[in-house]
């Protein structure tokens, strides 16, 4: 299978209690994902597409990405930008707190027409891989030209196109205008991977049955609803989910989302029943909580 992530991949400055001293890594969000998807099922053959600077930091990203056997052929580079930087803190709860310099990121020429990926650089692939934060990153006309572009590709057979919808305020204008265009990458979802948190708070539903409700209106019938420590609900037979055990200690959320998403993804992709994926991704992101930072060296079998 030949599956494409999509988005930004960031420098992370991850700072602890008070220490004054910061660990820097590589992490974005679909990154994160690709990274778990293919340690999950290693013969999956994961790519990443986003846009990096010629700088030293986007050489270090290349070489992170390269590192966890993920092709980086589709990532063109650019001498006017460089990557985007944040800073991860957790309180004593594993709680995460983020601030961001993105602004001039080079991700955000992503679907320009300058810079592509087009629909033949896409074909290639099976499955294409993305979220909230992918589209929020980009000016208006290339989200339009992006979502254009998944129209268009889930029309070739054998395509499909998954989606997490990672909302971040800040990234958006205003919540109308994220709940326009997050509702319109549901209705053009083949596998869905949204988290309850994200849906209440973006489309203000009043609990988990209106979310899933909403969610099933999109058409939506394979994926799952993430909902933490209570479990994923699989979105096509909720009765079926499988009993899932909370962690007993969170040391840090960060990728919890993320890491699911990714072997969530790969048992899906190679074969395994809806509730098996589901169940490989809890356990996953339940490894993921026990550590700091949103890459841990955890390989799942």
């Amino acid at each position: 299978m030949k599956i494409a992530c999509i988005g930004e991949v960031m420098i992370e400055l991850s700072l602890t209690g008070d220490s004054k001293e910061a660990l820097v890594g590589v992490a974005g969000d679909t990154f994160n994902t690709a990274v778990y998807l293919k340690r999950t099922v290693d013969s999956h053959e994961v790519s990443y597409l986003t846009v990096l600077g010629t700088d030293r930091f986007s050489d270090q990203i290349v070489e992170r990405i390269a590192d966890e056997q993920i092709d980086v052929s589709g990532i063109p580079r650019t001498p006017d930008r460089v990557p985007g930087l944040y800073a991860i803190t957790t309180d004593a709860n594993g709680e995460r707190s983020f601030t961001y310099w993105r602004d001039q990121a080079a991700a955000r020429l992503l679907f320009s027409e300058a810079t592509g990926p087009t629909l033949e650089d896409l074909r290639d692939f099976d499955v294409l891989y993305y979220s909230a934060i992918t589209l929020a990153i980009l000016p208006p006309e290339a989200r339009d030209r992006f979502l254009a572009l998944l129209m268009e590709f889930r029309s070739m057979p054998g395509k499909q196109v998954a989606f997490d919808s990672n909302y971040r305020p800040r990234l958006w204008t205003s919540q109308a205008e994220a709940q326009q265009y997050i509702a319109e990458a549901w209705r053009q979802c083949d596998i869905a991977m949204p988290s309850i948190d994200d849906e209440m708070d973006l489309f203000n539903d009043v609990d988990e049955d209106a979310a899933l409700h909403r969610l099933q209106q999109y058409g939506l019938t394979r994926g799952a609803l993430k909902r933490g420590a209570s479990g994923p609900l699989d979105l096509g037979d909720p009765a079926s989910s499988p009993a899932c055990s909370p962690v007993d200690k969170v040391v840090d959320s960060t990728a919890a989302g993320d890491s699911f998403n990714g072997a969530y993804l790969a048992r899906l992709l190679d074969g395994a029943t809806p509730q098996e994926a589901a169940l490989a991704g809890h356990e996953c992101a339940s490894l993921v909580v026990q550590h700091r930072g949103a890459i841990v060296d955890i390989k799942q079998g």
